[in-house]
């Protein structure tokens, strides 16, 4: 078993080459020796695969004729295989041995094989030899023709990939390319009048659809799904599933257009083709409301049917009609769903109901508020005492959509009562009933129709905000005592707010507001992970990031850390990795803030050199953020090929990383990548300059400080490397030049600002108002490059002269940010570097042009500085 015997077998068959064409038994033999070398010594000797296939081809030469091709299928499948499995680099010789294998099938009328394997051989000679594309499909008996380009098309899908889920315009023209020529391809397998080939088309079709299926644009894709549903209809295909699952999507295209009567008949007809009962509840949920929106002069009977006419009128009403008109059809539609307590609960904000308070003071009225809101939403429980669990899943699905038209509408009082509602069936129906101190319930999503609670969760979270906000506090803030106007009398002392009962029942209430909606987050996080449903986790995640983002900058998320540690559990298993990286760092951010200890003042440091000692209570939450930080940087290197997760979300990470390794005393090898892969390919170019620069970030802080790498060494990374975000590495550059003006380093310090200007002109739109963070660093890095000059004069009055023009630059790009600050730290070192030289007329001119720019942009930051405050009290 050695390759010495694997060559013997080859000479062997060179031995038995035929003389003449008509001698083939012996040429035979010597292709069953060959074929036999392959299945014994492969795959431990692939350098000796090519040559045999060479030999292999010499040898069967007089097979190629018609009537004998045949002969040739077992051992030329074999060497097929086996190049394909050595992955063989020659593609050009692949691809013909492929076209000659189809032809044998062909030759012997094996028809099913060479339909199946002219599917892979089609697939790869496209990608990889695309001159003989033309050759195999001149082989092909139109019927696989059609075949191979559905099988294109899905290929083509995957490429797409999940590029999709952004919806770029690009993204969707291309998705639409694809499904105008799968139109024409299916109107060709028409006329051919196989029924299997029209329905492998029609399959490939509604995959192409099922992304562009959302709300905003399906009605692309009208005309693509009628022509499939017509062509199945007309074969009667025995793809039931799958026609009744078109028929649905084009009713509720037909519905959102509009086309009532025409959604009606595409319903009728699902209905008839849903024989599983798959939808059952769905379908004659939906039938139903389109069936009520036809009746113009006929009250319904039942109250649901009263309800779901006027939520579809409200749905349906037009733009100009008052939200007076709007609003009394979504009360009146909640009245026929609950009419013993809906107007109870939607009466909970209205202040017109709440009394004045025990003392007519403004803390009294905010406690009777509160008082009232806690009594009538208490009514939501006494709702289902009266309906004996009837209807219970279309009243689910009409309370929900209530919320949703109440609040595309904006009539958020009912909005928020009808979700209230809508919750209270989670702890019936699936859920045992919690005893807490307020009327907190779940978020309910409804597993059988996942739009439905993909909107209903959006809806309900940006609701509950929203109350809070109207009591001028955000999520997870504490309320805020409300100043005392009054008029104070001699002798008078106020009572602290805190100590006030009165003003305690309120701050607890506003605290409930918080914690319901935290609740419900968490929940739909949860329902998310046992669903497997991802979008449900990361809107989860969104919506809490995005709503607590005033507690993650201030360094408050210590205040939400169950919270996070919940949706990280959920995350992990599905979800975004970008998310997953965002939400880890904000998590492991909230376990060490608190133990970092304050810089000491640098007279303490001289006298003190021992480093801070971390408090020993502190070490678990600093290990358990490490934990975190690895995880989250494992999973970012080990992430799926489609999906690229961005430098700015790792930069965070990475920051945090390193600070937790500093508080825990553990040293960063030279390497710059983790511990757990200590080689220089562990982390890409851009990660492992984000560790160094971090390092030299934490030194001199009292703490342990790192072994870092040269500043040059980072310098010639960050110069070599392909930054995939501008931002990224501007931020990079210009904290590479500030180390190295603290080290006196000015070489460095040139070479880096050199390279941040000059990157300047890569991106001509600068000064777009979105732009601000790029202007500040530019500013900063002007300013370092003047400064550097400066301490580089050695009485040169030309180099001077220079850093003026870096400190006016700097005060340019500050005044487009509006950073006045930043401004006026600028003019302050210019006017230190001219003052030696304005004795001189002469001199003085040099400063004319400088000098004007830093009064200009004085005057730019201090009018955008207005406007931003204007602006935020008008928020």
């Amino acid at each position: 078993v050695n390759q010495f015997l694997g060559r013997a077998y080859l000479c062997q068959g060179q031995l038995h080459t035929p003389l003449s064409t008509d001698n083939l038994v012996r040429n035979y033999e010597s292709c069953i020796i060959l074929s036999q070398f392959l299945r014994v010594f492969f795959p431990r000797y692939y350098f000796l695969i090519y040559n045999a296939s060479v030999l292999y081809w010499q040898l069967v030469r007089p097979y190629l004729k018609p009537g004998f091709r045949y002969c040739l299928i077992p051992s030329l499948s074999q060497i097929v295989k086996a190049l394909n499995q050595t992955e063989e680099q020659d593609n050009e010789w692949r691809a013909e041995l492929m076209i000659n294998l189809l032809e044998c099938f062909l030759d012997a009328s094996k028809l099913k094989e060479a339909r199946e394997f002219s599917s892979t051989a089609a697939i790869f000679i496209k990608e990889n030899v695309p001159d003989k594309y033309s050759q195999i499909f001149s082989l092909m008996e139109q019927g696989k023709l059609i075949e191979i380009e559905c099988l294109e098309c899905e290929y083509e899908i995957k490429k797409i990939g999940t590029k999709i889920v952004t919806y770029t315009k690009g993204v969707i023209e291309a998705q639409l390319e694809l499904i105008n020529n799968l139109e024409l391809t299916l109107k060709r397998a028409v006329q051919l009048g196989d029924p299997d080939v029209i329905q492998v088309v029609c399959t490939t079709q509604w995959n192409l659809c099922l992304p562009l299926l959302q709300h905003s644009l399906h009605q692309h894709v009208r005309k693509p799904l009628i022509s499939v549903a017509d062509v199945l209809e007309e074969i009667d295909s025995m793809l039931i599933l799958l026609r009744c699952q078109v028929h649905m999507e084009i009713a509720r295209i037909e519905e959102d257009g509009d086309r009532i009567e025409v959604a009606v008949e595409h319903l009728q007809k699902a209905i008839h083709l849903n024989n599983s009962g798959q939808y059952q509840d769905h379908l004659r949920l939906t039938f139903n409301r389109l069936r009520l929106c036809t009746m113009l002069y006929k009250s319904p009977e039942h109250l649901e049917d009263q309800a779901v006419m006027m939520i579809e009128q409200a749905k349906r009403g037009k733009q100009k009609d008052n939200v007076r008109k709007r609003r009394s059809l979504l009360v009146n539609a909640g009245l026929a769903l609950a009419p013993d307590s809906f107007q109870i609960v939607l009466d909970s904000e209205n202040e017109a109901k709440v009394s004045s308070g025990r003392s007519r003071s403004q803390i009294s009225y905010l406690c009777a508020k509160a008082e009232h809101h806690i009594k009538s939403v208490a009514e939501v429980d006494e709702h289902l005492k009266y309906l004996r669990n009837e209807n219970d899943r279309e009243r689910i699905i009409l309370w929900a959509d209530l919320a949703k038209v109440a609040r595309k509408q904006e009539v958020w009082d009912v909005c928020r009562t009808a979700c209230r509602f809508c919750l209270l069936y989670d702890d019936t129906l699936f859920r045992k009933k919690k005893i807490i101190p307020f009327p907190i319930n779940d978020a309910f999503v409804y597993s059988h129709n996942n739009n439905l609670g993909k909107n209903f969760f959006s809806v309900f979270f940006q609701a509950t905000v929203h109350l809070l906000r109207l009591q001028g506090v955000e999520l997870n803030d504490h309320a805020v005592p409300p100043e005392d106007t009054s008029q104070y009398h001699p002798g008078y002392v106020s009572c602290l707010p805190e100590s006030d009962p009165e003003w305690k029942t309120y701050s607890l209430w506003i605290d409930y507001l918080s914690q319901y909606a935290m609740e419900n987050f968490q929940r739909g996080a949860e329902i998310g992970k046992e669903l497997n449903e991802a979008w449900i986790v990361h809107n989860a995640v969104v919506y809490i990031l995005n709503y607590n983002r005033h507690l993650i900058s201030s360094g408050r998320q210590r205040e939400i850390m169950d919270y996070l540690q919940t949706l990280l559990g959920a995350i992990k298993t599905v979800g975004s990795t970008t998310i997953l990286l965002i939400l880890c760092n904000a998590l492991a951010r909230g376990l060490i803030l608190c133990w970092i200890p304050k810089p000491k003042l640098a007279e303490k440091k001289k006298k003190d050199a021992a480093t801070d000692r971390i408090d020993p209570s502190g070490l678990p939450d600093i290990k358990a953020a490490l934990e975190i930080c690895e995880f989250a940087l494992n999973v970012a290197t080990g992430t799926i090929p489609n999906e690229t997760v961005p430098i700015a979300a790792q930069q965070q990470i990475i920051a945090t990383w390193v600070k937790a390794k500093q508080l825990h005393q553990q040293q960063i090898e030279q390497k710059l990548g983790t511990e757990e892969k200590n080689n220089d390919e562990a982390q890409n170019p851009m990660a492992r300059i984000l560790v160094g620069l971090e390092m030299y970030s934490c030194n001199g802080l009292g703490l342990m400080d790192f072994t870092v790498p040269s500043l040059s060494q980072l310098v010639k990374l960050a110069l070599e490397c392909s930054w995939s975000d501008s931002l990224v590495e501007l931020q990079t550059l210009t904290r590479l030049a500030y180390f190295a003006y603290v080290s006196r380093d000015y070489e460095i310090v040139m070479t880096c600002s050199k390279r941040v200007l000059l990157a300047l002109m890569n991106y001509l739109p600068l000064f777009r108002p979105g732009n601000r963070v790029r202007q500040e660093m530019l500013s900063t890095i002007a300013c370092i490059q003047g400064k550097s000059i400066m301490e580089n004069l050695s009485g040169r009055k030309n180099l001077r002269v220079a850093a003026s023009k870096a400190f006016a630059q700097s005060a340019r790009y500050a005044g487009e940010a509006g950073n006045y600050s930043l401004v006026m730290f600028a003019a302050r070192h210019f006017w230190n570097a001219c003052l030696p030289l304005l004795c001189s007329p002469r001199d003085r001119e040099q400063f004319k042009e400088p000098a004007e720019i830093i009064l200009k942009n004085i005057i730019k930051a201090e009018s955008k500085n207005k406007q931003v405050r204007i602006s935020n009290r008008y928020c």
